[in-house]
This record gives structure tokens, C-alpha cells and sequence, in this order.
């Protein structure tokens, strides 16, 4: 097993269903090469929190050295996803006033402006993950995206900022920790898996991604290549599929092959006369399900879900003219491969919608294995964790060429200093070698004077 190297990049997703690693780098060409993957079931999550320190960190470790296996690399770092319940967001605006608005915006500027909405008094228990620039004005000119290299003296934003309790997330940099692993990132999983799934024009018409995972669904909703609203709703594939068993009266791991093999979000698409049978449980009578049966109560669920969804796009604004989602809706995570859901987001918010996959992005997904949407939220953290690595690269490259530029300076410096004394010792020495040669011929002076004396008229 080689050394860890900063060749490859780890996202790792801490879903409530299951645990995934993945391992990939970027190859010549800018595509993703995914060089290993581990997965493992979740046992120490609900509803995206953590509620089982040590099966959380057990359910981790396998993970992980399932993807160190495959992938041939020892895994030291990781970028992990947070979701859950506890997540909330909120808008800010804020500004600075540069010193010298003669000299152009800089990173600096724009970082001091974020580390100034960092330093926000949030309520008791809370703590920002992300604040996520929106619009820039500077002085009188507003909707800026990009105010680096503009000249003024006041810079103001609008901000996007993501909140989590405390607790919760120091839950989950704990069992990072304890599983051997450096944090190198935190991030709210549906910006992950918008990575993932959306492309630049879909975020720039104006699109939602609902990501339906085991214990939630996430929503991030981008409009002008701008994020623009995030939300978690504490509801996902596990209380369908908790809603099966009890209907059916049939143990949980036959409730979720049920769900994922046979249901549908659209009952009225299903024939009355399709059944399967369930075994029985030690030596009872086998059990027989109606599709149509099972798919009523499946429907009963994602309508509920889908309801909460539409609830946040209207908070949003999404049905105004200005704020309209021309691209529609993006489907994401394990609960979206659901059966006729396509056809029922469609019904319920009135919107266009496609299931959302990585495999664009990926370079070697020949067994299509990562194109199920359920991998879209680890294969974003890659994703992100890559840029994360470009981004130190570039300051390190910055950092080396300033570093050099200062050395070479300071050699010509050292240099022309040297020429200077060069100089002076040369000049020196030439004025005492006159000095010395007429020391050393005091004859031709007296003869001159000699001469000069005949040579006077009376």
C-alpha cells in the first residue's frame, strides 16, 4: 500500500443509510479518474445526525478501508458532508471600507468582507458552516459577481449563510478523528451533490435540487449561477420504507427490497392483478402484496414529502416571473430512483424534472456502477475536495514565484552593491597610481622650470 500523497482527493459521505468513500484524482484532460470506492450501512445515524458515536466510527472505518483496499492508497484526509434536521439558513448583508479605494479590490478584501459575516452572533448552540457570496455593490454599482480587480472605497455583499448546532457537528469531526482521519472540509451535502449533478446552465436558468436521501431531503435552489436558498426537510427514503412495514406487517430489510424492486410514487400506473409473494417467517404462511397496495402507500409518503418541497420552492419565490426555475427540478440521492417519480414531481409542482447522475463528470465508470444518483453526494465531495487541493497548489505556486522574485532581487541587489565597490576601490586605485608616478619623477618638473625661466624676456 503506497504512501499518502496529495495525488488523489477522499469525499466521504455520512449518510444515514450508508457510508461511502470515494477515491478519485483528476486525470490530463480535467475529467474525474475514480481510483477506489468503499461502502458500508450506517448504523449510528438518523435523520443525518449522529446518534451512535462508536457504531458511526466502526461504520466509517469499513468504509474507508474498503476504498484504501481498492484503491491501492493509504487514506489520511477526507471531505465530509453534513446534513440533518439541525441545518438552517439565513441572509445577510454586510460591507467594509477599504483605506485606499485607489488601489483595486483584492482577495484579501473579499475575504475580509466573509471573515467579518463569519464573526456573526448566531443563537445559543449554533455555529455557521458556510457563508456563500451572492451579489457584490461597489460604492453606487450593484450586481456584481466578481468585484476582484474593480477600484472603490466601500464593498458590500449579499451573503448566504448556512448553520448547523454545534453539537451535531462536533459529533461528526469526533468520529472523523477517532476513525483516524484529518477533516480537511465540511460541507452541506446538497451544494456537494449540486456539483455533482447540475451543469452551469441549469444553475444559471434557475434550478432546485432536491436530494432525497435515507433520512432527509436536501434542497439547494441556484438562479443566475448564484445559490440562492437552502433548506433540509427531516423526511427521506427510511420512513417510506418504515411506512411498508407497518402497512404490510413484514420485517424491515423485506419493506426496503419491496420499495426499491417494486414500488411506485404513482399507484394509478400500477395493475390490480400483479403481486409478490413475501416468505413467511419461521415457517408461516408466505404473505402476498398487491403492487397496486404497495404502491398507495408508497404514494401516500412521497406526496407528503414532494408537498414540503413545493412549500420551499414558493418560500423561495420560485413560481414569481423573476426568480422562475426555468430548468425545472433535478431529482438526487437513493430516493429518487423511486419508480414514476419523474411523473408526479411534475404533477404536484408543476415543474419539468430529470433524475440527476455524476457519470458526466466521471472518466472510467465503465460498469456504470456510480451513475445511480444515490453516489451524488460523495462523488460532489470529491469534487470538492479537489478544488480544495487546486486551490493550495495555486497559493503554493504563488507563494514560490514571490519567494523567488524576492531572491532575485535581492542577488541583484547583492550584485550592484558589489559593482559599486568595484568601482570605488578601481577609482581609488587609479588615483594613487597618478600620485605615485609623479612622486617617482620629480626631474621633469625642475627642468620645466628651468625652461620656463630662459625662456622669459627681459
Amino acid at each position: 500500500m503506497s504512501q499518502y500523497s496529495q495525488d488523489f482527493s477522499v469525499g466521504l459521505d455520512i449518510g444515514t443509510t450508508k457510508i461511502v468513500a470515494i477515491v478519485g484524482r483528476r486525470n490530463a484532460v480535467g475529467k474525474i479518474e475514480i481510483m477506489g470506492v468503499g461502502r458500508a450501512r450506517s448504523l449510528g445515524v438518523h435523520k443525518g445526525i449522529v446518534n451512535n458515536i462508536s457504531q458511526t466510527i466502526a461504520s466509517i472505518t469499513t468504509a474507508i478501508r474498503q476504498a484504501e483496499a481498492s484503491a491501492g492508497v493509504q487514506i489520511k484526509r477526507v471531505t465530509v458532508g453534513i446534513a440533518g434536521k439541525h441545518i438552517r439558513s439565513l441572509q445577510h448583508s454586510d460591507y467594509i471600507m477599504r483605506d485606499n479605494p485607489e488601489q483595486f479590490i483584492t482577495d484579501e478584501d473579499i475575504d475580509l468582507l466573509k471573515d467579518q459575516v463569519q464573526k456573526l452572533v448566531m443563537l445559543p448552540g449554533e455555529q455557521i458552516i458556510h457563508v456563500l457570496s451572492q451579489e457584490y455593490k461597489v460604492d453606487s454599482q450593484g450586481e456584481i459577481q466578481q468585484p476582484k480587480g474593480m477600484h472603490g472605497k466601500r464593498l458590500e455583499a449579499n451573503f448566504h449563510v448556512v448553520v448547523g448546532q454545534m453539537s451535531s457537528i462536533r459529533n461528526i469531526m469526533r468520529c472523523v478523528e477517532e476513525a483516524g482521519l484529518e477533516l480537511e472540509s465540511l460541507t452541506l451535502e446538497p451544494l456537494a451533490s449540486s456539483e455533482a449533478v447540475l451543469t452551469k446552465e441549469e444553475k444559471e436558468a434557475g434550478v432546485a435540487l432536491v436530494d432525497i436521501g435515507g433520512g432527509t431531503t436536501d434542497i439547494a435552489i441556484f438562479k443566475d449561477n448564484i445559490i440562492r436558498h437552502t433548506c433540509v426537510i427531516p423526511y427521506g427514503g427510511g420512513i417510506i420504507t418504515e411506512d411498508i412495514k407497518d402497512g404490510c406487517s413484514i420485517i424491515e430489510k423485506h419493506a426496503e427490497q419491496l420499495k426499491v424492486k417494486y414500488a411506485s410514487a404513482v399507484p394509478e400506473m400500477e395493475n390490480d392483478n400483479y403481486f409478490i409473494t413475501i416468505p413467511g417467517l419461521s415457517g408461516r404462511r408466505d404473505k402476498e402484496i398487491s403492487f397496486k397496495n404497495l404502491s398507495q402507500i408508497v404514494n401516500a409518503r412521497i406526496e407528503e414529502i414532494l408537498e414540503m418541497v413545493n412549500s420551499e420552492l414558493r418560500a423561495y419565490g420560485a413560481y414569481e416571473q423573476r426568480k422562475k426555475l426555468i430548468a425545472g427540478i433535478v431529482l438526487a440521492g437513493g430516493g429518487s430512483n423511486l419508480k414514476n417519480l419523474n411523473q408526479l414531481t411534475n404533477y404536484i409542482t408543476g415543474m419539468d424534472s430529470r433524475v440527476g447522475v455524476a457519470n458526466e463528470y466521471i472518466a472510467n465508470d465503465k460498469s456504470q456502477i456510480l451513475k445511480s444518483p444515490e453516489y451524488a453526494t460523495a462523488i460532489g465531495l470529491l469534487m470538492e475536495s479537489l478544488k480544495i487541493r487546486e486551490r493550495k497548489k495555486e497559493v503554493q505556486l504563488t507563494q514560490t514565484q514571490v519567494e523567488s522574485l524576492n531572491t532575485k532581487n535581492q542577488n541583484n541587489s547583492e550584485n550592484i552593491d558589489k559593482e559599486n565597490v568595484t568601482l570605488e576601490v578601481d577609482s581609488a586605485t587609479i588615483l594613487r597610481e597618478e600620485e605615485q608616478k609623479k612622486s617617482k619623477t620629480p626631474g621633469l618638473a625642475i627642468l620645466k622650470k628651468i625652461q620656463e625661466f630662459f625662456e622669459t624676456p627681459e
